[in-house]
């Protein structure tokens, strides 16, 4: 029995995200589980703000990057023999990544995280913080920041519910 059928993996489209991407296809192809790629594009930034109608005018383009992103995931996978599903959400992302782990049982998140702290976690708030405190199935946080290059799997920390 493996340990994980279904790895959830928030992605933001960016190169460094893809360190996060990585570590999910591999443990994917370890334990014979697909990968589900979702980027939540961040409207709750905008509610309520009389930014709406600027919103609807951007809307298509930040669709179209989500689109990108998840194909980048999927496009990453070719080759292997991990089976990729793309989402494209929106809402609030530490809400919405939770949200979908959730409804599509997903047994693991693997996410990026730019490993802030203190006083710039206190005012700028962290969507991995989010995940990790609310998510009912285990975090793996993989850390993204100019620090983490040459980093390695073994340095990837998770925590449990």
């Amino acid at each position: 029995m493996a340990l994980y059928d279904r790895i959830l993996v928030p992605t933001d489209g960016s190169p460094k995200g893809n360190r996060a991407v990585e570590h999910a296809l591999a443990l994917a192809a370890v334990h014979d589980a697909d990968v589900h790629a979702l980027y939540v594009v961040d409207t709750a930034s905008y509610a309520g703000t009389g930014m709406e109608a600027t919103w609807a005018g951007i809307d298509d383009l930040l669709r179209e990057d989500a689109d990108e992103a998840v194909a980048t995931v999927a496009a990453l996978a070719e080759g292997t023999d991990v089976a990729v599903e793309t989402t494209v959400a929106e809402g609030a992302p530490g809400r919405e990544i939770v949200r979908y782990a959730t409804d599509a049982g997903c047994d693991l998140i693997v996410m990026g995280t730019h490993g802030r702290g203190g006083i710039d976690r206190l005012l700028l708030g962290s969507v991995a913080e989010r995940v990790v405190r609310r998510s009912p199935v285990p975090v793996l946080t993989v850390r993204l920041g100019e620090e983490a290059e040459g980093s390695t799997v073994d340095d990837a920390e998770t925590t449990e519910p």
